[in-house]
């Protein structure tokens, strides 16, 4: 399922060790990632609907690599699957301009954040729901596999060209989310996270912590009856976002101040992205057919 828990990160997208830890599988309006509306919802609501996608770029390109709620890390998730499509559109022409297939890949998929959940989000689409991804227009189809020399060249080709990309901005993403890793021992959101225990018995869950809860949440989706699992993802995910919501109330001040130093001690580094983040991405669309694109819920 795509929320993992925050102690027992499961295969997440982005390659760094230090962002790995904090990813799970998931704003103003529906176009735009904003901050949470703190709406408490309550009701077991049986109308599941899907989540759509949004092509609207944050007023600071900054915000898609330094996120400091669950609503900004829509655009990390998808600034994350845009190099990965990249990578493999790189890879996929490779193969075609020497007349042969690449071997089907598991397609990129939308992952959360633990360190900053996405309240709104997984309120109102459950656990394990998340935006889907688009799929890039497919080229002329060959009828070879290509050999497992031909399949290393490619990757390598797809690998830099998502280099390219990653360079202007993952040293300093890893930085900024190792600093969000040292929240976990501020008092005041510890007190908080206590409390969760208790809140989410409200609703049912007797559960010791939040990586309990994740665990119980693992168990009940992989045995819920298919035709079940987007109602029963629901209820689970409003449980947990009505329960943090509180731990978030105190996580995101702390999150921006953070981030307020962190900017203050890497302005030079900051500048440079601003000037080089967004036309690098607009020349990787242009050349590889990929739309940068971002969950809404």
């Amino acid at each position: 399922m795509p929320i993992n828990s925050p102690a027992s990160p499961r295969p997440a997208a982005v390659a760094a060790v230090v962002v790995a830890a904090l990813l799970t599988a998931c704003s103003g309006g529906a176009d735009s990632p904003g901050s949470s509306s703190g709406e408490r919802d309550d009701g077991a609501a049986t109308t599941v609907t899907q989540a759509g996608l949004s092509r609207s770029l944050p007023d600071d390109p900054v915000r898609m690599v330094l996120p400091t709620t669950g609503a900004e890390t829509r655009w990390t998730q998808g600034l994350d699957v845009f190099v990965q499509q990249v990578a493999r559109s790189a890879a996929v022409s490779c193969a075609s301009e020497r007349g042969v297939a690449l071997p089907e890949a598991v397609p990129p998929a939308f992952i959360r954040f633990s360190e900053l959940p996405d309240l709104d989000f997984i309120a109102r689409h459950g656990t394990s729901a998340s935006a889907p991804v688009p799929t890039p227009a497919a080229g002329p189809t060959a009828t070879r596999t290509a050999t497992p020399a031909v399949q290393r060249r490619c990757a390598s080709e797809g690998k830099a060209a998502a280099d390219a990309l990653r360079d202007l901005y993952a040293p300093l993403q890893q930085e900024w989310f190792g600093e969000l890793v040292s929240l976990r021992r501020d008092p005041a959101a510890t007190r908080a996270l206590d409390a969760l225990p208790d809140c989410l018995a409200e609703y049912g869950i007797e559960v010791p912590d939040e990586d309990g809860f994740f665990a119980v949440a693992d168990t009940h989706m992989q045995t819920a009856a298919p035709a079940d699992l987007p109602r029963e993802g629901r209820v689970l995910g409003q449980a947990y976002a009505a329960c943090m919501r509180p731990v978030e109330a105190v996580r995101e001040p702390a999150r921006t101040r953070l981030l307020s130093r962190f900017r203050t001690t890497h302005a030079e580094e900051l500048r440079s992205l601003r000037g080089a983040l967004l036309p690098a991405l607009r020349k990787a669309s242009a050349e590889h057919g990929v739309s940068l694109v971002f969950p809404a819920p």
